[in-house]
């Protein structure tokens, strides 16, 4: 099994700190923040893992290398001069990407199973995509995600209907060929092409069960950090 980071971004948020250190870099509970991701994806069953790196990327591969201390065979694609967004990152790194894969953030730590939404793909020939979803009726950010039985109907940010209760979790499994239909070296995010899978119906949806944790704020950053160290 094939798990993408995208870890390449600016991280303003989290300036000044991350003016020299890519935000996956960011110590949590005593080590950098892409450990503890690592660890949880090899736990998960995954062998390979690809990091879409950006800003300040040579620190991550120093410290990560090969992938072999943490039981991992490890890849990296460079986005290059220009910012691409998360979906031209992908894009960018289609040559790496196998038939089907999971797409995780930089920032985000799951306290779930992540071979799950992998899994659920693959049981599903039908589907393009299997997204993880969260029904956080709006508590920890905006809900952006209608869900109906086991599809994602809609996905937009800033969405108001009040039927909209779920949120993007920050896990997707994807097929490679929803990757090799974008265009080549442009922006794009992956926000849009979520959007277009749910339009398409061919977007599952795949609920956790226990609240997300990010670290792309200095709250987030220090609520992971006590969740970790607590035994």
């Amino acid at each position: 099994m094939q798990a993408v980071i995208l870890a390449g971004g600016l991280a303003t948020r989290m300036q000044p700190r991350t003016l020299t250190l890519p935000k996956a870099m960011l110590e949590v509970a005593g080590r950098p923040f892409v450990a503890w991701q690592l660890e949880a994806l090899a736990r998960d069953g995954y062998e390979r893992v690809l990091v879409c790196v950006g800003h300040l990327g040579e620190q991550l591969r120093d410290h990560v290398g090969d992938g072999s201390a943490f039981g991992l065979a490890v890849e990296y694609s460079e986005d290059g001069p220009k910012l691409l967004g998360t979906a031209g990152a992908l894009r960018r790194a289609l040559p790496l990407l196998e038939s089907t894969f999971l797409v995780t953030y930089g920032e985000s730590y799951l306290p779930f199973d992540y071979s799950a939404p992998l899994r659920d793909l693959e049981a599903h020939p039908e589907a393009l995509g299997s997204m993880s979803v969260f029904e956080n009726r709006g508590r920890w950010d905006a809900s952006n995600t209608r869900v109906e039985g086991q599809l994602v109907v809609s996905y937009e940010k800033g969405a108001t209907s009040p039927d909209v209760t779920f949120i993007d979790y920050g896990a997707i499994a994807l097929r490679r060929e929803v990757i090799a239909a974008l265009p080549e070296g442009e922006p794009l995010g992956l926000d849009g092409v979520q959007a277009d899978l749910a339009r398409s119906g061919r977007l599952r949806a795949l609920v956790a069960h226990e609240r997300f944790f990010e670290i792309g704020s200095e709250a987030g950053l220090a609520e992971l950090s006590k969740k970790l160290e607590t035994p």
